[in-house]
């Protein structure tokens, strides 16, 4: 076993390798850029080397300085994570030449199956099956097109050297395919340095099933079962699961074999992931499934089947680049139980899931071990405090569950991400609670297009109820003590000597304004009134943000967080935060009527589709802005005339910035 790696990586994954790291007295080493010299796997190692600023092309993706943090602090071998420098063979072969272990696969194993094309064409002569499509290098627009034409549509445009759901487009329409194609071969470019992409056949009602695959340079292979990944917005995994709903045991062995046999015919060396998708339109079948893309490291959802195993994925890394053999063989395994994974992120679901930034000035999961085996588990690289910056994925956190049974699993998750608060930040954490309590996937009816069917409901956000206004409201008059000590008169809210006092407070929940009238009865006694509808409710602190709230009718707890300009409250599983109004400053909550656009995070500006003097029409795109590795496209808000244009492709903008307007309107 080695003595000291380093990781080569940042946030959630390098605290998680490094959990295992120091279970097995392995030392750690991590590298960080400027962005990141205060964040949390920087405090979790055993040392630290900075690489250079928080744009990666300039510090985690330069192989060099990190070759050279691991020989100047004498680690003994680098570990990838996953992202960044874990596919790329060239890193892995000069990592070697340098006389230090990768762990990971050998550069050749890579090689052949980083670009999707060559992988595919490898697998069709292993005998895996594969989706039908153009695997060429042939890359003129009309050509692919053509061939989009003679696959049928809809059709899949994927990066060849993609992955993450980057540089990806569905297509289903013929007029559409050349825009399709410029936008993935600009992210494919922007994320991958490859433009290149290839085309498949869209299987209609398709599931994301994947086998994760072990192999350990000693002739052996093995596979520890499958995980469910279709629930997935714009290509990208949103929950997993393990095993796969509805898995008979003869397609589980088909598909086991067939990944297996994809990892021996590349001579595969540690962990890996052959994905498949499979035909969901009925019963699964050993006949219905193609292969679609092996992934060269671990992936983000390894824990579901650390879960359902009881293996910890990454000491097996460890071991087997090492050195050492497998120790186990296929039929020592076994599935136990069932496991889901949710990923929390910071982002405007309402917005489309715009990626989102701001600091966590509230964090609190429920409780569970963090990269640990257990029926609740944490995988978060961010603390109370941390900023969720604009350079990196904007993941806060991976929440894990395990039982005996789905349905066991599954209600375990809906209350961990009902009782997960995060302040700071909007987050997809109402989306995905939704999303554990829709009724088809309860069922385990799920296909990679759920979500976009039914996502009018999952994104629905439910309105403030009557108590949780009242507690904003007294809130933003400062009127409850929370984080009291033992002191039960410092417990009071709103305390009186003499008589009721009325005070009125102004707050902002999304894009409503909201006038309350609070009056202090005493004794932590309060009557809040908004638009005519008045509630009676008494508040007790208790520890920390936590309250008590006497109701008419009922008792509740909540969380109430309280910030010079934001309230925040946590009740019924949800949050709600609200902007506090200076009524000094005259601050008015409508906004410009839609005659502008604006940056809605930072970004870099790819494309301007349009010109000044131009008539648009609302919903027409009018520039590409990229952030956080992803490409979103910014339509216009109404119909009118560009009077403006504040930047050019190739701009860098902040938050709010300014990008086009239009003529006033005549409104």
């Amino acid at each position: 076993m080695f003595k000291k790696i380093l990781i080569a990586n940042r946030g959630e994954i390098a605290c998680r390798v490094m959990a295992t790291a120091c279970k097995l007295g392995v030392k750690t080493v991590a590298v960080y850029s400027d962005a990141d010299a205060h964040s949390k796997h920087v405090q979790c190692a055993d040392e630290a080397v900075h690489i250079g600023p928080a744009a990666v092309a300039q510090s985690y993706l330069l192989g060099d300085k990190i070759i050279e943090a691991a020989l100047k602090t004498g680690a003994d071998a680098i570990h990838p994570g996953y992202g960044f420098l874990s596919e790329n063979p060239d890193f892995v072969e000069a990592v070697e030449a340098a006389g230090l272990v990768f762990v990971g696969p050998p550069a050749s194993a890579i090689h052949a199956m980083g670009l999707k094309d060559a992988a595919k064409d490898l697998m069709v002569k292993a005998g895996v099956p594969v989706v039908p499509g153009y695997h060429g290098g042939e890359q003129d627009a009309d050509f692919l097109a053509a061939q989009a034409d003679e696959i049928g549509y809809p059709v899949l445009i994927k990066a060849r050297a993609g992955g993450g759901g980057k540089g990806m487009r569905l297509v289903e329409d013929p007029a559409d395919f050349k825009a399709a194609l410029e936008g993935a071969q600009r992210e494919g470019q922007a994320s991958f340095g490859d433009p290149s992409c290839l085309i498949e056949k869209y299987i209609l009602q398709p599931r994301h099933i994947e086998i994760q695959v072990f192999g350990d340079g000693h002739g052996n292979a093995i596979h520890l079962f499958e995980r469910d990944c279709s629930l997935q917005r714009r290509h990208q995994k949103v929950i997993e699961e393990a095993p796969a709903p509805d898995m008979p045991d003869t397609v589980r062995a088909a598909m086991g074999k067939a990944a297996v046999e994809a990892a021996k015919a590349i001579s595969y060396s540690g962990a890996g992931t052959v994905e498949f998708i499979v035909d969901g339109s009925g019963a699964l079948r050993e006949d219905g499934f193609w292969f679609m893309e092996m992934n060269t490291r671990l992936q983000v959802e390894h824990p579901v089947t650390e879960a359902i195993t009881g293996l910890d994925l990454v000491e097996l890394q460890l071991r087997v680049a090492s050195g050492e053999p497998l120790p186990m063989r296929q039929e020592d395994l076994s599935i136990n139980g069932w496991s889901f994974e949710a990923r929390v992120y910071a982002e405007d679901v309402p917005k489309g899931f715009l990626p989102a930034t701001g600091t966590l000035d509230h964090l609190r999961f429920p409780d569970g071990a963090a990269f640990s085996e257990g029926a609740m588990r944490i995988d978060s690289g961010v603390r109370k405090g941390d900023t969720i910056s604009p350079w990196y994925d904007p993941m806060i956190a991976k929440v894990i569950v395990h039982g005996p049974t789905r349905a066991a699993a599954l209600n375990m998750l809906t209350t961990a991400l009902e009782n997960t608060q995060v302040a700071g930040s909007v987050t997809n954490l109402e989306f995905l609670t939704a999303l554990s309590r829709h009724e088809g996937f309860a069922k385990g009816e799920v296909d990679t297009g759920l979500i976009g069917r039914d996502l009018d409901a999952l994104v629905a956000t439910a309105p403030p109820s009557a108590h949780v206004l009242a507690l904003a409201a007294l809130g933003g008059l400062n009127l409850v003590a929370t984080g009291s000590g033992t002191d039960p008169f410092e417990r009071l809210s709103g305390w009186r000597q003499w008589d009721d006092a009325t005070q009125f407070v102004s707050l902002v929940y999304g894009d409503t304004r909201i006038d309350a009238q609070v009056t202090q009865h005493g004794n932590g006694q309060f009557s809040v009134t908004h638009e005519g509808e008045t509630v009676r409710l008494g508040v007790t602190a208790l520890d920390g943000t936590a309250v008590r709230v006497d109701l008419p009718d009922r008792l509740v707890t909540a969380d109430l967080l309280i910030e010079p300009a934001r309230v925040s409250v946590f009740a019924d599983g949800l949050s709600y935060s609200f902007d506090l109004i200076d009524p000094l400053a005259g601050a008015d909550a409508d906004q410009d009527g839609g005659d502008t656009i604006v940056a809605p995070m930072p970004g870099l500006v790819q494309t301007v589709f349009t010109q000044v003097g131009a008539s648009v029409a609302k919903g027409d795109p009018l520039l590409v802005l990229e952030a956080m590795k992803m490409e979103h496209t910014l339509p216009a808000p109404r119909d009118g005339v560009v009077a403006e244009i504040s930047v050019a492709a190739g701009d860098q903008v902040t938050d709010g910035s300014l990008l086009l307007a239009l003529e006033p309107s005549d409104d």
